[in-house]
């Protein structure tokens, strides 16, 4: 897949991550994770993320990333693109993203190695070294112990071909300043904080008018009118659904460390796609969060 489709591709229209199946002993269910792929393809998402952050990739083994990805390239050919999640220490993050390549995704989602922080020397290297083992595009995720300064990112692109994306998960808008300005529409930028809506509209005045949402995974119909909300300057719409529901979700998601995940596995049992459970270390929501959960999705009506 040449570098520059995946740059189109994420360049509009909204990104999703779709939460990983597992059955109730905690193992991947192949069988649900493709109905959950069939059920979102149609709304209308520009690419979906296989074993991203919220589809839970830090806790997949090697062959359970191989058997996610392979399940999503497969179900989704010829309706939706499929991003695959690469991470870790340097060259286990070459081999996922070899991998993902030889099983048909369109590109990589490279996100922080390993707790270790780094120079910005360092993190040059990791992220060339990956981009260099690989033809597809990579999206950089700017995130935790991966930070790269606007100087990083301007060395790292003139080196790195293929690397088209920035994803931020900061939200330091100094630095995204600085580098949409230094850089242009050399890159696609994709807003990457936690309950992206949140920072929507603000981002996109900034020059960054895509981003990925979680709530997507159980809410698919009222991602895509915030999206478009957000994209025509509907400010009575976007300023509606953050009261109805955006703040009220994002209460219930601070409740508890981790809960950025696992909040989004409840809705989509609450609407009847069960995931499964979360895999330790997270923690499922309890009985009254759920119920919480449920009655704030109640207000939106059907999906």
């Amino acid at each position: 897949m040449d570098a520059a489709v995946l740059k189109n591709i994420i360049s509009d229209g909204l990104l999703s991550f779709p939460v990983t199946d597992f059955d109730e002993k905690g193992n991947f269910d192949k069988e649900s994770y493709k109905k959950r792929l069939e059920w979102l393809a149609p709304y209308g998402a520009s690419a979906l993320f296989a074993a991203g952050g919220t589809g839970e990739f830090f806790s997949l083994t090697a062959d359970e990333y191989s058997e996610v990805i392979k399940t999503a390239v497969d179900t989704c050919r010829g309706t939706v693109p499929i991003i695959a999640g690469a991470g870790g220490p340097t060259r286990q993050a070459i081999a996922y993203a070899q991998e993902a390549e030889r099983l048909g995704a369109h590109g990589i989602l490279l996100m922080p190695h390993y707790l270790t922080e780094a120079s910005q020397e360092g993190l040059i290297e990791h992220v060339k070294q990956v981009c260099d083992s690989v033809n597809f595009g990579v999206i950089f995720y700017n995130r935790s112990v991966s930070q790269l300064s606007p100087e990083s990112l301007i060395k790292l692109v003139e080196m790195c071909p293929n690397l088209v994306g920035f994803k931020d998960g900061l939200g330091q808008i100094d630095t995204i300043t600085q580098i949409t300005h230094a850089l242009g529409d050399r890159l696609a930028y994709i807003g990457g904080l936690p309950t992206a809506e949140l920072f929507a509209a603000p981002y996109k005045a900034l020059g960054v008018p895509v981003y990925s949402s979680a709530v997507f995974n159980f809410i698919p119909k009222t991602a895509i009118e915030f999206f478009n909300a957000v994209r025509s300057n509907d400010s009575a719409t976007v300023d509606r659904l953050l009261s109805d529901f955006f703040l009220p979700y994002i209460k219930i998601r601070d409740r508890k460390a981790g809960y950025g995940v696992s909040i989004v596995k409840a809705g989509a049992k609450i609407v009847g796609h069960d995931a499964g459970p979360v895999r330790a270390p997270l923690s499922d929501l309890d009985a009254e969060e759920m119920k919480m959960l449920a009655d704030l999705i109640a207000k939106l009506g059907p999906q």
